[in-house]
């Protein structure tokens, strides 16, 4: 559908996938879908996601489907991208304060979340551990991330302890379990997303940490929401 958008829109020379209106068109979907944050659609509604696919590829970005992007990484599905951050938004810090604080993203692949996290956030920290796709990132950006995103080339199992603690965490990329160092830099009432090995080893589930405070005492409280599929989170870089 949103390809056909693209098309009735084409100028001779282009696809037109520039307009606001291709965007709107996949929002509305996602929305009727199930998407219900008004912050988080608005955010997809104004990151221009063809820009973030290799031009082959940017008739299908507004379609609700993963792309490649190269060094077996992908982008992610628009859908998933906003049920992550909707479910950021549940948090208790991030419902008080009205947006998602300092971020730190574990995966920046292509650039295209970090560029939808900038509009929600104060700061965005997004680590890579593929200098490729680091690269990539910083070209893609490089026109719409000001001083708001910050882009690491490293081990994204470590986090960026300099820069911690982090009201927000997402990842794009799913481990066996959640890395301490996560946990050691998620604020006291921050809230974490990221996928994970789905119990007995099948799959991949979302899962939502919170960094509770109470009574002087912190702790964290884990959930776990719908079933997933993400690339394997690795240490090091390359």
């Amino acid at each position: 559908m949103a390809a056909a958008d693209a098309a009735r829109q084409a100028a001779p020379s282009g696809l037109g996938l520039d307009s606001a209106g291709v965007r709107q068109r996949m929002v509305q979907r996602l929305k009727q879908e199930g998407l219900s944050d008004e912050r988080v659609l608005q955010a997809l509604a104004k990151v221009p996601r063809h820009q973030f696919v290799d031009t082959a590829l940017a008739i299908q970005a507004y379609e609700d489907t993963s792309l490649p992007i190269g060094h077996g990484q992908t982008i992610s599905k628009p859908s998933v991208v906003g049920r992550m951050i909707e479910l950021l938004f549940a948090g208790q810090g991030a419902r008080q304060r009205g947006e998602l604080g300092r971020v730190l993203e574990i995966g920046t692949g292509c650039g295209y979340q970090a560029a939808v996290l900038a509009e929600l956030g104060r700061q965005v920290v997004s680590i890579e551990r593929l200098k490729p796709l680091h690269d990539k990132a910083a070209l893609n950006l490089a026109s719409m991330r000001g001083n708001k995103i910050r882009l690491i080339y490293g081990d994204g199992r470590l986090g960026h302890a300099p820069l911690a603690p982090y009201d927000s965490l997402v990842a794009a990329a799913g481990g066996e379990d959640i890395p301490p160092a996560w946990l050691a830099q998620l604020a006291p009432g921050g809230r974490l997303v990221a996928p994970m090995a789905a119990p007995g080893g099948r799959g991949q589930v979302l899962v939502v940490v919170d960094h509770v405070v109470e009574e002087g005492r912190s702790h964290f409280v884990r959930s776990t929401q719908e079933a997933v599929q993400f690339v394997p989170l690795k240490s090091g870089v390359m």
